[in-house]
């Protein structure tokens, strides 16, 4: 005989356990990978200066990595917090690192290269722009409470 309307039978109970294991499991697995992400990207960063005070030289690379290191924690940071990735954190290291590659490369690298370099940079920044936009314009339901009108908009006039 089937469950009354309205009232879950033992097959279905089973099945939402099965569910709500795997997804704690899955949660678990994310929290662990988030931890793992942060602990390297600590011990990069260490390594590095370790590397620049051996060298008793700072360069412009070795700011631009570390930069990189601190998006890689704010992101995690940021995911940990919200369990949501915001997708400007990717195209920032992005950015950074093809920055950081011009200047590392440069003297080896031919016109064409360094303009494609660049070029992909201007791509990068003009998505994070129209990312911006969009979320500003057109924010998500959950996120209408913090809604700001325009890039960098200050108070309404």
């Amino acid at each position: 005989m089937a469950a009354p309307t309205g009232q879950a039978g033992p097959e279905r109970r089973s099945g939402s356990a099965w569910r709500n294991a795997g997804s704690n499991l899955l949660t678990g697995a994310e929290y662990i990978g988030l931890v793992c992400i942060a602990i390297a990207t600590v011990v990069a960063g260490v390594q590095e200066v370790q590397v620049m005070l051996l060298h008793r030289k700072v360069t412009l690379p070795d700011l631009l990595l570390m930069f990189i290191y601190l998006e890689v924690l704010a992101m995690v940071r940021m995911y940990y917090k919200s369990g949501q990735l915001p997708v400007r954190f990717p195209l920032h290291i992005a950015m950074v690192a093809l920055a950081r590659y011009l200047i590392l490369d440069m003297k080896h690298l031919d016109a064409l290269r360094i303009g494609a370099v660049a070029v992909g940079i201007v791509l990068l920044a003009l998505a994070v722009l129209a990312i911006r936009y969009g979320q500003s314009t057109y924010p998500d339901a959950e996120d209408e409470s913090s809604h700001k009108p325009g890039i960098g908009a200050g108070p309404p006039r």
